[in-house]
């Protein structure tokens, strides 16, 4: 199967990298606007060539939306017009804006909605890696809006990596994304800040950074390129899980002004029930 990648970057990249060597792709073709980002890709034969988009869809058999979402929104429409009987997926972190937009498009059952759940903070092609979505989970969006060949194709797509799949609609997705992945980086971001403002000798964050602060931060590290249009996307279900956020901190900040430890102590152990979720 030749597989066109537009977004040759972390994501893009090491799923490129994941389905050549795996022989699910007979042939990668990179599209991306960075053209530096794309001749890194052919060095590194994450990519077999490198096309605009336009004359790399046409040479595909299924094309790959790996562009930060606002980008989504604004390609999708093209890509699904000139589509003829290519299977087109994204994987973007937001599904409602994306798919209210290709509702009633003509072309909407090639489009198959996707989120693999796995990435790291860097970003860029020199972040593509092997095996970044090994045994992960990867969320089917509302497949049922799609053909069925297009839909078995992508199903098939990730069961060759191999990921789990589960499915969601919109709503479902978006919200739920929020509470496990969105309020995450803002947190980090926040914690970074507050740090950096608090500390300003940068040698003595070096020195006594633990592996703990190092885990709890270590999303701050992350593309504001990319965040910001989940932020805009999905604002109002983040909105909703910041306020509850923040309710907490306030919460643990009054127990600490009263030193009313034993309350905090309570608390604490109701946060540790996370362990039987996620050991």
């Amino acid at each position: 199967m030749v597989i066109q990648i537009i977004g040759v970057g972390h994501i893009g990249g090491s799923l490129a990298i994941t389905l050549k060597e795996n022989g699910f792709a007979k042939k990668i073709i990179g599209s991306d606007l960075d053209t530096d980002a794309l001749d890194q890709a052919l060095r590194r034969r994450i990519i077999d060539a490198a096309m605009p988009w336009e004359a790399g869809l046409e040479a595909a058999d299924l094309c790959v939306l790996s562009v930060p979402v606002d980008a989504i929104l604004h390609l999708l429409p093209k890509v699904l017009d000139k589509t003829d009987k290519q299977v087109v997926l994204d994987v973007g972190s937001t599904k409602g804006n994306i798919l209210n937009l290709v509702d009633k498009h003509s072309k909407r059952g090639r489009f198959v909605a996707t989120h693999p759940m796995a990435g790291t903070e860097y970003s860029g092609v020199e972040a593509a890696i092997p095996k970044l979505f090994d045994d992960k989970y990867t969320v089917l969006c509302e497949g049922e809006r799609s053909d069925p060949d297009a839909r078995e194709i992508v199903e098939a797509l990730y069961a060759s990596i191999p990921m789990k799949m589960v499915a969601l609609d919109r709503k479902a997705h978006d919200l739920h994304t929020a509470y496990v992945s969105h309020i995450s980086h803002i947190s980090s971001f926040a914690l970074a800040l507050t740090v950096l403002e608090k500390e300003k000798d940068e040698e003595r964050i070096f020195e006594l950074a633990s592996s703990g602060f190092g885990s709890t931060v270590r999303l701050a590290k992350s593309s504001p390129d990319m965040w910001i249009p989940i932020f805009r996307q999905n604002r109002d279900h983040l909105l909703d899980v910041l306020d509850e956020h923040i309710n907490t901190l306030a919460t643990f900040r009054t127990l600490l002004i009263k030193q009313k430890f034993d309350e905090f102590h309570q608390l604490i152990k109701e946060a540790n029930r996370i362990r039987k979720i996620l050991d």
